[in-house]
């Protein structure tokens, strides 16, 4: 067993503890990271070979939460271990990837494996920030050849006082989230959330983060210093090409020169493609007919050309400020939005920038179409929903159609991200719970971005009465690869620049400010003064987005979709939330039964009955009120005549609510039996005469009938004790009546 090695340091006012060497050992690379008493282990492993006819890097990063790190056991009754990777586990292990793959070697061809295991959480400090460090630590100590560390911090404010690493309490009171990955010198990952939040903060909170993880790097090296093990897993060496190989490159150049300015302008992407695969053509039976090129050189050199493309399409921006459509950097494609597409769901919108198009769909349910929320971290419900679909159709390709994969999970999460700060919030006067899907129909880059847009439109087209609408835009940067100080800054991005650039920068807002972030590079890291640009450009952009979307709808339409449930809300005391529910929810049940409405009951006392049927909604709500009802003297009421006793007849005049007219209060004469004057099932019109001290009620049915012309009061009847084996207001109970 190795010797275990054991690192502090202070981050935020908590300890964060490194332990390297106890757990793992045959990991290439392994260390538990605790922060509180939350605590990860973090492993890295990489494939002992290369993978052989593959074009990429080929990196997993999982994130596995165990609920024994909570405490907890699986709600299921019949499936009690993990199963399928929560949303909350993908988007961080999504996090760790951006976060890492940038500082690999692209022409990496070995699988590495990096896998971050929650052992413990504390409900207090989220695992994700120790989960990055732990990753980078797990890389940085081992064999596998990798570009970094890197480090990560969370960013929130608190009444306007920036705040590192806040807690969950703390998180729910803070107008923005920032999560900052990066190398001591530049920013490499974004993820942030914000209350509509002005750039210029945005970029504060950025600089303030990275100046912060920046400090925790001696800490890293430190841990690095003392633990980094000898190569004993080789990295792939780079490429080096022989003699035949460059010569092959030039007559690839050479057949090259001058066909990418006729590939380049204005055109469509099938265009785009169809001229592409021409130059390719060319190239194959221009390689064909050379007696110096065999057939595995040619597969060779058409794998070149993608190389050249990207080289070409760098060098039009740097050099021309053009790019590979015709626009220029700070223009946005053509754009067009539209409301009400589909007749009967509740509403819609369309959406489209250039060849991206998206149409975003939203449902309208009752708060009991909440999602449940059963995972290690938190429990719950959820009442706004964004879902995200990518299907094969929408970029050309057939492909089967499976569960929603990690994109489109991130994406959906984004666009959820976006929207929640303009969302109603007060269930009183919008109870509803909202799901929101977005179909991409057609992608040529940016179709998160071209969701959020999508889910404004739909979402004011359902009547949703959102705060303002939102938009989004992804932005990219252009660097020279022998001086990063030589940039261009890419707006509105599509497919061949998210490919050949280095920056695919996304962010959301309205016209006042951020509301969602994300950024992803293909480079080392970018700068703070890129960050602060991208920001300030992306807000012009929106503006212009904004514009177009109002066209369409400016603000949510004042009722919602005929097709949309309604839903009434309303208090009832909190203590008699019990009459409505009744014994074992028999009378819930027995009123949705009846009416084919849902209820749902709160425990401050608010109920909120939702249907299609303004009908079934009045009956319901009538029986809830009536149910809880208060009876006051004075009242009138029609009732029915449910027993009888011989001091007098039980008469229900609300739903599960009795009162007793005693004999004397039958007529306007003596009456000697009750059943002279009503029998059982009888409706009979009575007045409430008195609640009683202990809670019962008094009828009497003569005081709704016009007295007798000359009547005398009759003598009272003698009184007897006897049981009144009746009611009081609320139950069925066996109280006592002197008759």
């Amino acid at each position: 067993m190795s010797q275990v090695k054991v690192f502090e340091q202070e981050l935020a006012g908590r300890k964060l503890r490194v332990e390297v060497g106890k757990l793992a050992g045959q990991a290439h690379g392994s260390c538990t990271v605790q922060y509180g008493d939350t605590v990860i282990l973090a492993t890295a492993v990489q494939a002992s070979e290369s993978r052989e006819g593959i074009d990429y890097f080929p990196l997993m990063v999982d994130y596995e939460e165990r609920l024994y790190a909570a405490g907890k056991i699986k709600g299921s009754r019949f499936i009690k271990r993990e199963g399928r990777p929560t949303d909350d586990a993908i988007l961080t292990a999504r996090v760790i990837d951006r976060s890492i793959r940038p500082l690999f070697r692209d022409t990496e061809r070995r699988d590495v494996q990096v896998m971050v295991t929650v052992l413990s959480v504390d409900q207090e400090n989220d695992p994700d920030v120790p989960a990055l460090l732990g990753a980078s630590l797990a890389l940085a100590i081992s064999p596998i050849s990798w570009g970094g560390p890197v480090a990560a911090v969370r960013v929130g404010r608190i009444n306007g006082e920036w705040v590192l690493n806040p807690s969950h309490e703390a998180r729910g009171k803070s107008d923005l989230e920032v999560y900052v990955t990066g190398t001591e010198a530049e920013v490499v990952m974004l993820e942030a959330s914000a209350k509509e939040i002005p750039e210029e903060i945005i970029a504060e909170a950025i600089a303030f983060g990275h100046k912060h993880l920046a400090k925790i790097f001696p800490f890293l090296d430190e841990i690095i210093k003392a633990c980094v093990q000898p190569k004993s897993v080789e990295p792939t060496p780079i490429p080096t090409e022989v003699e035949e190989e460059v010569k092959l490159r030039q007559k690839v150049e050479k057949y090259l020169e001058g066909k990418f300015d006729t590939l380049f302008g204005p055109k469509s992407k099938e265009s785009y493609h169809a001229a592409l695969a021409e130059i390719v053509a060319g190239l194959d039976e221009s390689l064909k007919i050379d007696n110096d090129v065999s057939k595995e050189a040619r597969v060779k050199a058409l794998k070149m050309i993608d190389q050249f493309l990207d080289h070409a399409a760098r060098k039009l921006v740097l050099e021309k400020g053009l790019r590979v459509d015709g626009r220029k950097a700070d223009e946005v494609r053509a754009l067009s939005a539209e409301v009400k597409i589909l007749p009967r769901t509740h509403g819609s919108g369309l959406f489209q920038r250039g060849e991206t198009q998206v149409l975003s769909v939203v449902t309208l349910g009752s708060p009991s179409d909440e999602q449940t929320l059963d995972g290690m971290e938190e429990d719950g419900k959820k009442r706004y929903m964004h879902h995200y679909n990518f299907p094969g159709f929408s970029v050309g390709e057939a492909k089967p159609v499976r569960s929603p994969g990690r994109r489109e999970i991130g994406h959906g999460a984004l666009a959820e991200k976006a929207l929640e700060p303009v969302i109603p919030t007060d269930r009183e006067k919008f109870p509803y719970t909202i799901r929101v899907v977005s179909e991409v129909l057609s992608s040529n880059g940016s179709s998160s971005q071209a969701s959020i847009c999508g889910s404004s439109l739909a979402l004011m087209d359902a009547g949703v009465p959102i705060t303002a609408p939102v938009a989004g835009i992804a932005m990219g940067l252009i660097t020279d690869p022998k001086d990063k100080s030589r940039y261009v800054i890419l707006t509105d991005i599509q497919g061949i620049e998210d490919h050949s650039g280095d920056m695919d920068f996304k962010i959301a807002g309205t016209k006042k400010g951020v509301t969602a972030i994300q950024l992803d590079i293909k480079l080392g890291g970018i700068s703070q003064e890129i960050v602060g640009k991208t920001l300030q450009a992306a807000r012009t952009a929106r503006a212009k987005i904004l514009e177009v979307m109002a066209k369409a709808i400016a603000t949510p339409r004042p009722e919602l979709s005929p097709y949309a449930p309604r839903i009434i809300s309303f208090h009832i005391p909190v203590d008699r939330i019990r009459d409505v529910i009744g014994p074992g929810g028999k009378i819930i049940n027995e009123i949705i039964a009846a009416t084919g409405v849902t209820i749902d009951i709160e425990d401050d006392g608010l109920v909120m009955v939702t249907s299609v049927s303004a009908e079934a909604s009045a009956k319901a709500i009538d029986w809830i009120k009536n149910l809880t009802r208060e009876v006051v003297a004075g009242e009138e009421f029609q009732g029915k005549v449910t027993r009888l006793m011989n001091f007098g007849a039980f008469v229900e005049i609300l739903p599960r609510q009795e009162g007793l007219v005693h004999i004397s209060e039958l007529a306007w004469r003596r009456v000697d039996s009750v059943e002279e004057v009503v029998k059982v099932g009888d409706a009979v019109k009575v007045k409430v005469i008195e609640i009683d001290d202990m809670g019962r009620i008094n009828l009497s049915i003569k005081q709704t009938l016009p007295k007798p012309e000359g009547y005398t009061e009759l003598p009272p009847r003698p009184r007897t004790n006897g049981p009144r084996g009746g009611s009081n207001h609320r139950n069925n109970g066996g109280h006592g009546y002197n008759h």
